[in-house]
C-alpha cells in the first residue's frame, strides 16, 4: 500500500518509452512540490514535459489537495487539462472522479506525486500504477513537514529495492 510501482528523481525523466512499456495511456498530476515549487512556479522543462506527452496521446488530468482554487486552476490552464482542487487524497473520490473523465481503467492510469501518504497510498488503493518523484523543493508547508522522515526511511528502502533489481 505504501510503496510505488515506479521511482523518479523527477516528473521529466518520466518517458513516454516508460509509460508505454507499462501501459500507461493517462496521468493523474499532483501539483505542489511535483509540477511547482513552494513559490508556485513551474519551470520551462516541466511544461514542455507535460505537453510534449500530451502531443503523444497521453491524458493528463491534475488531483490536487490544495484548497487554493486559483492556484491549482492556473496550472491546468497552462497545460490544458482538467483538474479537481481539493481533491482530499488519499480518500478515493478524487481518483474515481479523474478516472471517470479520463475514460481510461484504473490499470492505464498512472498517479504521479511527491508524497507517500497521499499519493501513492490513494492510487494504490484505487488499483493505479502508482509513480513516487521526489519534492522540488526542501521547503513544506507545515502539514507536509511532519510525514517527511517516513517517508525518507521508505524511500531510502525502495532504492535499496531498486539497486537488487538492478
Amino acid at each position: 500500500m505504501i510503496y510505488p510501482d515506479a521511482y523518479f528523481n523527477k516528473v521529466e525523466e518520466i518517458t513516454i518509452e516508460f509509460l508505454n512499456k507499462n501501459k500507461i495511456k493517462a496521468l493523474i498530476l499532483d501539483i505542489d512540490n511535483t509540477l511547482i515549487d513552494y513559490s508556485k512556479i513551474m519551470t520551462s522543462s516541466v511544461e514542455n514535459w507535460a505537453k510534449n506527452l500530451k502531443g503523444q496521446g497521453v491524458k493528463i488530468y491534475i488531483l490536487s489537495n490544495s484548497n487554493k482554487k486559483k492556484k491549482v486552476e492556473n496550472i491546468a490552464k497552462i497545460l490544458d487539462v482538467p483538474y479537481i482542487y481539493f481533491g482530499k487524497k488519499p480518500l478515493k473520490m478524487g481518483f474515481k472522479k479523474a478516472k471517470k473523465e479520463l475514460k481510461e481503467n484504473s490499470k492505464n492510469i498512472a498517479v504521479v506525486g511527491d508524497q507517500i501518504f497521499t499519493d501513492i497510498i490513494g492510487g494504490n488503493r484505487c488499483k493505479m500504477f502508482t509513480i513516487l518523484v521526489e519534492p522540488i523543493n526542501e521547503k513544506d508547508f507545515w502539514y507536509t513537514r511532519w510525514k517527511r522522515p517516513i517517508e525518507n526511511k521508505i524511500k531510502e528502502k525502495i532504492r535499496k529495492m531498486q539497486k537488487i533489481g538492478e
